[in-house]
């Protein structure tokens, strides 16, 4: 999201809006990384009609992005931009059409994640007063700002199955961007860092236990995560030492698959000297397993960084 989040939107904004976009391609590429994996195993074993589908837009724009689907594939979600380059987001159905999901108060909104039965969507807006907040909502409900973490900045990114279980960051009372977890009953709650500063969630497994994203070690170095409720915040490096034997190093997880197994995101690999896309096979999914591997915590710095843009690569 752009660095100034109280101030209208200004020729400045836009460029870093467009930045933050750019940014979060990669996590949408990861994304079809992983359900490119799952279509090709349903392939081998059952047979559909092929078939492609333009969207078209909202009224008055004239672009549109999608950037979540449903488990069926019957609901879609997005935004749209229009002439002044306002973002819309949008939640689609063969049935309805692209419907506005409207916004907390101001002229843009952002849905990046739908639950599996697409009833729940969630994404960035910016509300009334000019701050970007992330949001959940429901067809009942409507657009529900999910509140921060001390701070004016939260942005929400990816949504468990059932809809129940909301990830991003927002920043804390201190300022650094921090990877959170939503539920209703628990509201937004920190998850931590690796030892340093910030932290930031990008994706998390369909039953909403297993979260993972990039967060900053106590180096300053950007580490690849895995999070529960049992084991806390772990460095993917660090709990798979033995994978990465050849001084390789996994610098962000992006997604997670349905039942825990599978991460991707994106890394240095040393064979062959250069920045690229992981699939990490943990070797079972992590909901079963018996006992989570422990690793020591690492007291996070409270020394407030000069802010960083939340979703550039750090290496």
């Amino acid at each position: 999201m752009p660095r100034d989040y109280v101030k209208a939107p200004d020729r400045e904004f836009k460029a870093q809006v467009a930045q933050f976009l750019a940014n979060r391609g990669n996590l949408f590429r990861m994304r079809a990384l992983l359900s490119a994996m799952v279509l090709l195993f349903v392939a081998t074993a059952t047979s559909w009609s092929q078939s492609l589908t333009w969207l078209g837009t909202l009224p008055g724009y004239d672009k549109s992005f999608a950037r979540g689907v449903s488990a069926d594939g019957r609901v879609v979600v997005g935004y749209a931009e229009n002439a002044e380059g306002y973002f819309r987001a949008f939640r689609w159905t063969a049935a309805g059409g692209m419907e506005d999901l409207g916004t907390l108060g101001s002229d843009e909104s952002y849905a990046y994640g739908v639950s599996a039965d697409g009833r729940v969507v969630v994404g960035v807006d910016e509300n009334a007063a000019g701050l970007w907040r992330a949001f959940r909502w429901t067809a009942d409900g409507g657009m529900a700002d999910l509140g921060t973490l001390g701070d004016d900045l939260s942005v929400a990114l990816d949504i468990s199955a059932d809809g129940r279980v909301v990830v991003g960051w927002a920043r804390n009372a201190t300022g650094p961007e921090r990877a959170f977890r939503w539920t209703a009953a628990g509201g937004v709650e920190d998850l931590g860092t690796l030892g340093g500063s910030y932290s930031v969630a990008n994706g998390v497994s369909s039953d909403g236990r297993v979260v993972v994203g990039y967060a900053q070690n106590a180096y300053g170095q950007v580490r690849a995560f895995r999070w529960t409720a049992t084991g806390g915040m772990k460095d993917l490096n660090i709990i798979y030492a033995c994978l990465l034997t050849d001084g390789s190093v996994l610098y962000t997880a992006y997604d997670i698959s349905p039942n825990g197994r599978y991460i991707v995101g994106d890394g240095y690999n040393a064979a062959t000297r250069r920045k690229e896309a992981f699939l990490l096979d943990t070797g079972t999914p992590l909901r079963v397993q018996a006992k989570p591997q422990q690793q020591p915590q690492q007291k996070p710095q409270r020394k407030k960084p000069q802010h960083k843009e939340p979703q550039r690569t750090r290496q």
